[in-house]
């Protein structure tokens, strides 16, 4: 049976205090009020005559030592590594250090977003070169083709979104032909309203519109998926088994965003030239044979074409930003929201970006 906990001052020994018996919880007793009332110096704390301790015996030795600024010794191996975990663990938090000026703690918060934005770019540009040598080993060895995976996507991407996209391509050719019509009026012309219908939303609004769209509803819907499947151990599991997750998941879902990306562009610039040759029919009574006419006139086929090159591009950014994205949850299910928001918020932006470029890089050509 093990003996209750005591200690004894070696006067002679330095202010030495020598502890025996079982330094554990069910029977401390009264030991650390006893303790508490200890006076004088105690230079040392000799623990080699104990029979046991567990955490909470290390944290009582360990509060009187600190009191008496004294050294713990005499403790095996084991009980010195669960001693030292207690010392640590009783360390105090510290705190970020919230002196300084508000314009220094603004440039600091900068700095933290530059160097995140960075790293962020940089695990982007590198997930891109893991799809593209995925593309590749798919493309050496076409029976790892998940020609079912890729329908699916097709469907999701796609199909499911031919609703959505045509209602709004279809209200956006509507405010572009009224703000339009309302803007040329004052110099009476308002016949132009065709050619600012025709050239925006085949040249820009079609695409970028329909790429924003897929961005929130597919390249959401990709983060999501692979981050459940991350934090589910689901991908682990096709390590294990010798399926590559690059090729599995991440290959038929960009595969159908850059194949459907101009056939929803297209289609989305068609509804919008719908929406904007009712509205000048029954606001200017210009008939659609007339509109239709016109549109063959004043667009040139570079703006279909520019529409047709940059659609793919925009969706092989939304669809690796939301698998990236998916690909970096961790710890719980907190990280899936966070991510699925990030892959949004990142794909409109690169979309953006890239479309601005190809405004300046398509003038420079004179595709005007």
């Amino acid at each position: 049976m093990s003996a209750k906990p005591d200690f004894e001052q070696i006067s002679d020994a330095g202010g030495t205090l020598r502890f025996t018996g079982d330094l554990s919880l069910r029977l401390l007793g009264d030991l650390p009020d006893r303790l508490d009332a200890v006076d004088g110096k105690v230079a040392a704390i000799d623990l080699s005559q104990i029979e046991r301790i567990d955490t909470v015996g290390a944290w009582v030795v360990h509060r009187f030592a600190e009191r008496h600024d004294a050294t713990v010794e005499g403790l095996d191996p084991d009980d010195q590594q669960l001693f030292d975990q207690v010392v640590d663990s009783a360390e105090p938090v510290k705190m970020r250090d919230q002196h300084g000026s508000a314009f220094t703690r603004l440039l600091e918060e900068v700095g933290d977003a530059m160097s995140m934005t960075i790293h962020t770019l940089y695990g982007l540009l590198g997930f891109l070169g893991a799809t593209t040598i995925a593309f590749g080993a798919v493309a050496r060895h076409p029976r790892r083709f998940r020609f079912n995976a890729v329908v699916t996507q097709f469907n999701n991407v796609g199909v499911a979104a031919l609703g959505i996209v045509g209602l709004m391509s279809f209200l956006i050719g509507i405010v572009i032909a009224q703000q339009g019509a309302v803007q040329l009026r004052q110099f009476g012309a308002e016949v132009f309203t065709i050619n600012l219908v025709g050239r925006l939303t085949l040249r820009e609004m079609g695409v970028l519109m329909t790429a924003i769209m897929v961005a929130g509803r597919s390249g959401s819907a990709f983060a999501a998926q692979i981050g459940t499947q991350k934090l589910t151990e689901e991908i682990d599991a096709m390590r294990t088994i010798g399926v590559s997750p690059m090729e599995a998941l991440v290959v038929p879902r960009t595969l159908a965003a850059i194949l459907l990306m101009p056939l929803l562009g297209f289609y989305s610039s068609l509804i919008a030239l719908i929406g904007g040759g009712l509205l000048t029919w029954l606001t200017l009574g210009i008939p659609p044979v007339t509109f239709i006419q016109r549109i063959r006139e004043v667009v040139p086929i570079t703006d279909l074409y520019i529409g047709l090159i940059k659609a793919p591009v925009f969706g092989a950014i939304i669809a690796v930003a939301g698998c990236f994205q998916g690909m970096q949850v961790e710890a719980n299910a907190e990280q899936v929201g966070l991510r699925t928001t990030a892959a949004v918020v990142q794909a409109i932006f690169l979309v953006i970006v890239l479309d601005a470029f190809f405004a300046m890089f398509f003038t420079w050509l004179g595709w005007n």
